[in-house]
């Protein structure tokens, strides 16, 4: 009888987180489906590590220097996305701040949670400065910062729809690198917002 009830009680919990999760793929795929922003993100990723494996200082400079209007573009229609996202219901936009999905862990625990509305303005300004490139950094660097501008991004987009431990281990499985990594590669900026939205 034990069994039984515990049996009911992990079917209901994955039918709930289902659902949530269900929700939330939805509710960004709603948004994110009006761009190409994972076409341009793999572009320039590719591309920076072609650059970054010339030996020739010239030839790399050419490869980034092609990836410039990639970049643009895809500044452009984040930033878009970004401010779109931006309208979307409060309520359905709280992210827990626990590492591992329960369901409804955003209305449970209210408390530990931050807006995923916020972090995605936060990795806006953080793309669309690492692109800009003021500071006239070397194109390597620059290279570097935007890479990790995008690939925390990313990180931020799982975590919103599944959870922190499963956007953690698919940015290590995927790109060899892990949050804390990810954290200390972008710009100073864009930590320092970041970590005070989540709380890192």
């Amino acid at each position: 009888m034990e069994i039984l009830g515990l049996t009911v009680l992990l079917l209901a919990y994955w039918a709930l987180r289902r659902q949530d999760q269900g929700r939330r793929i939805a509710l960004l795929g709603r948004h994110l489906g009006r761009y190409q922003i994972e076409k341009h993100m793999e572009t320039l990723t590719q591309g920076y590590l072609r650059a970054l494996g010339e030996s020739d200082p010239q030839r790399r400079e050419q490869v980034l220097q092609l990836l410039q209007a990639t970049e643009q573009t895809l500044t452009s229609q984040f930033s878009r996305f970004a401010q779109e996202f931006a309208r979307a219901d409060a309520a359905q936009t709280r992210t827990s701040k626990l590492a591992f999905s329960i369901p409804f862990a955003d209305r449970l625990f209210a408390a530990a949670t931050f807006d995923a509305r916020e972090a995605l303005v936060i990795h806006a300004r953080g793309i669309e400065a690492a692109a800009r490139n003021s500071a006239q950094a070397p194109s390597r660097d620059t290279a570097f910062t935007m890479s990790a501008e995008l690939f925390l991004m990313q990180h931020t987009c799982h975590w919103f729809c599944k959870s922190r431990s499963v956007a953690s281990a698919r940015m290590l499985a995927r790109h060899k690198t892990s949050h804390t990594q990810l954290v200390a590669a972008v710009a100073p900026e864009t930590r320092a917002a970041y970590s005070a939205l989540v709380g890192r």
